[in-house]
């Protein structure tokens, strides 16, 4: 995680500001598609900003520059960030948001700028409202991007990987049902139509896969879905033969990719037409959707905001999305346990030398063998010792540490199968850990257990029930700034909304329902010292209660992950008789659907899987 020199990109930034009129410039992380990890092309934001997490917004002004992150990315920001820039850290207080910070420097009649496709709608008049307030001029939607004009000939080139059919075998549902209940949502709203800006929706409601962003099996598209149409803008390039096929048969036509735009003013322009004899209908389009599309839709006259059916729809897996999630996690813990038992042998047994990126690649190396892998779900996070407390670590070669067995080293790591996606997180200690660590990592595992053994009625949302992951380290006075889990696709992003378990406000609007895969990842972060977290995988189910107070179901968890726990971190003592039985559960299923794997074919594993699932 070098420091990276701006001082001649903000420079020329500037330069280009100045020609356009631009007193102040906004430069969002996210892409076209509001996606949170983006293809190396628009990593506008890393490259003028020199930080290379995955959130945050810069605003360079004439004089000044900004960085806002959460709280992920505080320690690598501050490694990565320059003499140039000001950090602003989200969710601390009397920390101004980045929101606040540019329209305080937009007083005296500044003009505010920004690309509008990169910023969602309801953010660029938010945005524009608080710049006015502060006396500034205003927010200009500014067609030319002037990072890439920076950029010039060294961006990266624009991906365009072939799409893949994912069949019924995997997805659980064809295109034809996911359309008729798109359709029937849209007939409850009277809406026109359906605008779908977001990858992964797309992917999902199409039953295709991609590779344009690393990682995310998604492909730059766009789609208009009506009560009697569906279009999907793709360059044919992408498709083969065979999905052409399969198109036709849905009765899908595709479009080029660059006609989307040109397309939504046609819409615009019929549904002012048919608003001079009628009441029109509206457009609708996801909470998410730039600024662009949304001036391009004729704006708030013609278009509705909302959270995208199609990702309330994607967030409920069906039974055979369900059956995948729990197959491919078995094979993804086999996995897992090779690679922990190689590890530990390299390390203690062989005083191997290997430093964070190489053991990484042996767990890919691991996972690669299982049936169906596609590829990662995310980089891998390899870290030791100090560098686990920085939370999304990146490990990258020539600039990374040598593994020490005589500290805490965390692994978050993940795969994308056929059958589902994969989000493991694990740390351990192959020397003697101290008593705080020790302490640390049980605080962390109870809370881990705490939420996985919770039951909580029907109506009940991720925020709701955060707390009970952080009850045991708020009882030591400690606490992690990140979310308690998010939600996760099937073969698809490995963050997914709209359904998650933290203090985020968009949390608090959608209940937790059956079919509901998310993340439970507690931890625990000593800066400069060590890192802990557990993260395991699971699944929303109805549980059978004594009671059924007011006539609700209640709902709990299903854990997925088939990944021991670091017998040399746990204190037993701080563990009560239940979660003890809880423990050693797990550890007994854990055992019966991964031992196969290796029972007669690889000793060391199987040595290792047996110690670290005996019951305490």
């Amino acid at each position: 995680m070098e420091t990276v020199d701006t001082s001649a990109r903000l420079a020329a930034l500037r330069a280009s500001m100045k020609k356009h009129g631009v007193d102040i410039y906004v430069v969002p992380s996210e892409d076209n598609h509001h996606s949170e990890y983006i293809a190396a092309c628009d990593g506008r934001r890393a490259f003028i900003s020199g930080f290379s997490g995955s959130a945050g917004t810069a605003i360079v002004t004439h004089e000044k520059a900004a960085l806002n992150t959460d709280g992920r990315y505080f320690n690598q920001a501050e490694k990565q960030l320059d003499q140039n820039w000001q950090l602003l850290k989200t969710g601390i207080q009397d920390v101004p948001t980045w929101q606040e910070w540019t329209a305080t420097q937009s007083a005296g009649g500044k003009t505010v700028a920004v690309d509008p496709t990169l910023i969602a709608s309801p953010v660029a008049e938010k945005l524009e409202e608080s710049i006015k307030k502060s006396g500034g001029a205003g927010l200009v939607a500014l067609s030319e991007n002037l990072v890439d004009q920076v950029w010039g000939a060294d961006r990266p080139p624009r991906p365009s990987q072939p799409v893949m059919y994912l069949s019924p075998e995997y997805s659980g549902k064809d295109t034809g049902t996911k359309l008729a209940d798109l359709r029937k949502e849209l007939a409850k709203k009277k809406a026109a139509g359906f605008v779908v800006s977001l990858l992964d929706d797309i992917a999902w409601l199409f039953n295709l896969r991609g590779s344009d962003i690393p990682y995310n099996p998604v492909f730059y598209s766009y789609a208009i879905v009506t009560d009697d149409s569906a279009t999907l803008y793709i360059n044919s390039s992408k498709l083969s033969a065979k999905v052409k096929s399969y198109l036709d048969t849905i009765k899908v036509s595709f479009k080029p990719y660059d006609e989307f735009f040109v397309d939504t003013k046609v819409l615009a322009s019929s549904a002012e037409a048919e608003g001079e004899t009628s009441p029109a209908k509206k457009y609708l389009i996801s909470g998410k959707a730039s600024w662009a599309l949304k001036l391009a839709l004729g704006g708030g006259k013609f278009v509705e905001e909302a959270r995208s059916p199609i990702g309330d729809a994607k967030a409920v897996k069906n039974e055979t999305e369900l059956s995948g999630m729990r197959n491919c996690h078995i094979r993804d813990g086999a996995a897992l346990s090779q690679f922990f038992a190689w590890l530990e042998d390299q390390l203690v047994n062989k005083k191997a030398v290997l430093d964070e990126v190489a053991v990484a690649d042996k767990l890919e190396e691991f996972r690669s063998k299982q049936k169906d892998f596609v590829g990662l779900s995310f980089d891998t996070i390899s870290s030791t010792g100090p560098n686990a407390a920085v939370i999304h670590y990146k490990p990258e070669p020539g600039n990374c540490s040598v593994v020490d067995p005589n500290a805490i080293y965390l692994c978050d790591s993940g795969a994308q199968y056929k059958d589902g996606t994969t989000d493991t997180t694990r740390t351990l200690h192959f020397g003697t850990p101290t008593p705080a660590e020790k302490k640390a990592y049980t605080l962390v595992l109870k809370g881990n257990i705490a939420l996985d053994t919770a039951v909580f009625p029907k109506g009940t949302n991720g925020f709701a029930i955060d707390c009970l992951a952080r009850q045991f380290l708020w009882k030591a006075g400690l606490d992690y700034r990140h979310g308690t889990g998010h939600g996760v696709g099937s073969f698809l992003n490995v963050h997914e909304g709209p359904i998650g378990i933290g203090t985020r406000r968009n949390y608090i609007d959608v209940p937790l329902a059956p079919g509901n895969v998310v993340s439970i990842e507690p931890g625990f972060y000593e800066d400069g010292t060590y890192g802990i977290r557990i993260e395991n995988i699971a699944m929303v189910r109805e549980v059978k209660t004594e009671h059924t107070f007011g006539d609700k179901p209640y709902f709990g968890f299903e854990h997925v992950t088939m990944v021991p726990y670091c017998r040399n971190l746990i204190d037993v003592s701080l563990l009560t008789p239940e979660e003890k039985e809880w423990l050693n559960d797990s550890n007994k299923e854990i055992l019966a659907k991964t031992e196969a794997f290796f029972k007669d074919t690889d000793p060391l594993t199987h040595s290792w899987l047996v110690r670290e699932t005996q019951p305490f």
